[in-house]
């Protein structure tokens, strides 16, 4: 691998190519025509424009960014993450032109990115999920009668979707009509689909996720936890790590549970397995991410492992960094920074 094209924007384009740039690699920029003067374009070897300033123009085309690729010479690909960092149709058409993904197999992909083929794979793989549905529920008798089953409150969620899109809570069996409908719209607006799902909505959980990294011959790696249970509206607010309260006991328990799912669906590269701990200590199998985490470095901090460094490596044919869980030094907090106004109730404001 001689050059890698980095199909993002922002502080993650600018993260892997810096990394890129360490390994000695040509790297090649991608930007909208609004974001021609921005840092990442400035950073890489040579930058492409691919389109228009809206996302489905440029950072969401798919046959604009493998045109760019082929023209470019790129050797790999890199998607960072959001956009096309999870869309299994993109990764195969990287591979479809000849190019290395760096990322993990579409397959896998299709299956972690799907919440209900996730949570099959998860039974397959022996790791309770919350209880609930694992069939998208198409009525809202039938959610009414999974709600019986399972106990109140629950919840219904978009089996494409994702950060609180698609997803309503329901107290009571009188609010299920209105909550299914609103769910199913949501979801098809949002995600293209309106299928959903049910499981019963624990109230008093952490949400502790575990990143993992697989080599492409099926040997992975538990990395450490983050606690990313500081949130406001389902999105992540604060994470840190190690989470303070979980004994080391739990820990090993969450990796043999995060490499186990992983291990089923055929993972390679980086991702990461979240999870719900209940009051009584246990993990429960929320979804995966089969991408970099936004909050990816703080596990780099306190493990000393650059985990893009090793998403090169590995997507090369190359070894893991580390065979077992590594030691953790200090203690790492990530916190995100949002645009929002107070005076309209801290409503998001990405600017005029």
């Amino acid at each position: 691998m001689e050059s890698v094209l980095i199909a993002n924007r922002g502080e993650i384009a600018v993260r892997i190519i810096r990394a890129a740039a360490e390994r000695g690699l040509r790297t090649i920029a991608v930007y909208s025509e609004l974001d021609r003067d921005a840092v990442h374009v400035e950073l890489a070897d040579e930058a492409w424009n691919i389109g228009p300033a809206p996302a489905a123009d440029s950072y969401l085309n798919i046959t604009r960014i493998i045109e760019v690729a082929q023209e470019s010479g790129a050797d790999a690909i890199h998607p960072g993450y959001g956009f096309l960092a999870e869309n299994a149709d993109f990764a195969q058409a990287v591979l479809d032109a000849g190019v290395t993904w760096i990322g993990p197999p579409p397959a896998a992909i299709a299956t972690m990115g799907d919440k209900i083929a996730s949570r099959r794979a998860a039974i397959e793989a022996g790791v309770e999920g919350v209880p609930g549905s694992i069939d998208p529920v198409t009525a809202a008798a039938e959610v009414r009668r999974i709600g019986d089953d399972i106990g109140y409150p629950i919840a219904i969620k978009a089996a494409h979707g994702g950060g609180g899109k698609g997803l309503k809570i329901v107290h009571d069996p009188d609010e299920i009509e209105d909550a299914f409908e609103s769910a199913r719209r949501e979801s098809d607006a949002w995600f293209a689909s309106p299928d959903v799902y049910v499981e019963r909505y624990l109230e008093k959980t952490r949400h502790i996720e575990a990143q993992v990294l697989f080599d492409n011959d099926g040997n992975g790696v538990f990395l450490g936890e983050r606690d990313c249970s500081a949130q406001r509206r389902h999105q992540k607010l604060i994470e840190e790590t190690p989470a303070v309260g979980v004994t080391d006991a739990q820990r090993s328990i969450l990796g043999e549970k995060a490499l186990a799912i992983a291990s089923a669906a055929g993972y390679q590269n980086a991702g990461t397995v979240e999870f719900l701990l209940s009051e009584n200590g246990e993990f429960y199998f929320l979804e995966m991410n089969t991408r970099l985490q936004v909050e990816h470095t703080i596990t780099e901090v306190v493990t000393g492992i650059d985990i893009v460094h090793a998403q090169f490596v590995v997507a090369e044919g190359g070894p893991l960094p580390v065979t077992e869980t590594p030691p953790t030094r200090g203690h790492a907090i990530e916190m995100r920074i949002n645009a929002e106004d107070p005076a309209r109730g801290f409503a998001p404001t990405p600017g005029d």
